[in-house]
Formats: C-alpha cells, sequence, structure tokens
C-alpha cells in the first residue's frame, strides 16, 4: 500500500464526511447510542468546516484506494488540537493514522505551536494505543461523565490515582 498525505482539497468533500459519518458510527458503537450524531452522522462534517479556529485539514491517500483517511488541525493560541484522526476501517491499523498524526505534528512545528492535544474516546483503546505510540504520552486532562439516562451498562475499569472509573 502506497499512502502520500496532502491537504484537503474541495474535491475530498464527500469522501471525508463519509469517513466522518464512519467515525460517528464508531462513537455510536462504542457508547451502544444509536442516536448519537443524530439522524444524519456526516452532518457534523459540514459544522466542522466552518469553525473559525479551522487551521487545516489533510488526507490519507492511497494509490489504489484514493482517499483512506483525514486529520484536521484547529488552533488556540499557541497550541493546537487534533480532530479528527480518522481512518477507514479497512485500512486501519496499517499506519496510515500514524503517517496523519506524523504530518499533522510536523504541521505544528513549522508553525511554532507549543503542543498538539488529542482527546480520543476513553472506550476506544485502538485509538489510545495509535495516539500513543504517535508520542501522545502525557496526561493532560481527564474528562469525567455521568450518566443521568439509560441503565448502566456493563463496562471495562481502570484506576486514575487509586481511583476505580468506568470507561
Amino acid at each position: 500500500m502506497s499512502v502520500s498525505i496532502r491537504a484537503y482539497r474541495p474535491t475530498d468533500h464527500n469522501v471525508c464526511r463519509a469517513l466522518w459519518a464512519e467515525l460517528t458510527q464508531v462513537q455510536r458503537d462504542l457508547y451502544d447510542d444509536p442516536d448519537l450524531g443524530g439522524v444524519d452522522p456526516g452532518v457534523g462534517f459540514e459544522e466542522y468546516l466552518t469553525r473559525l479556529d479551522l487551521s487545516g485539514m489533510w488526507v490519507a491517500e492511497d494509490s489504489e484506494h484514493g482517499v483512506i483517511g483525514f486529520v484536521g488541525l484547529t488552533l488556540n493560541g499557541r497550541a493546537g488540537e487534533v480532530f479528527p484522526v480518522v481512518v477507514t476501517q479497512r485500512h486501519r491499523s496499517q499506519g496510515v493514522g500514524t503517517a496523519l498524526l506524523a504530518h499533522v505534528a510536523d504541521q505544528g512545528r513549522n508553525r511554532a505551536l507549543r503542543q498538539l492535544v488529542v482527546i480520543p474516546e476513553s472506550r476506544n483503546v485502538a485509538a489510545i494505543r495509535c495516539l500513543h505510540a504517535a508520542g501522545y504520552d502525557t496526561l493532560a486532562a481527564v474528562r469525567l461523565r455521568l450518566d443521568l439516562v439509560g441503565p448502566r451498562r456493563e463496562t471495562d475499569e481502570m484506576d486514575v490515582h487509586d481511583l476505580r472509573f468506568r470507561y
């Protein structure tokens, strides 16, 4: 597989919208919430494109299959947030996400950013492993949630600072 990373083009719109919908489906599956993202899970991509802090988007393009992933960068002062990082299911675990993360890190360095932040879903262990392997190894924040509706489902657990959390 020959993958190159390049800047997003308007002609990439439909495939990136479909990738966004695929990412939304992963989140729906992780949280057993079929309503997450609304009726049209790709509409979030349209909203993302209108963000004033959006600094750049890059796609992973395979010579055989076309665009198979993309990454975005938003700015907050001298810091950047990497979101989303999405690779189509068929091409996961083949280094595509790692290549996208390396490219956005280079972009951050070229822009003299002080840090990049990424906020993965705690249940997406594969994404967390990929991010850790790409150098995201500083725990910067913990976001906690209290579920107010629906039955509590069995989930995995982990300890942080000697406290037990579900994810």
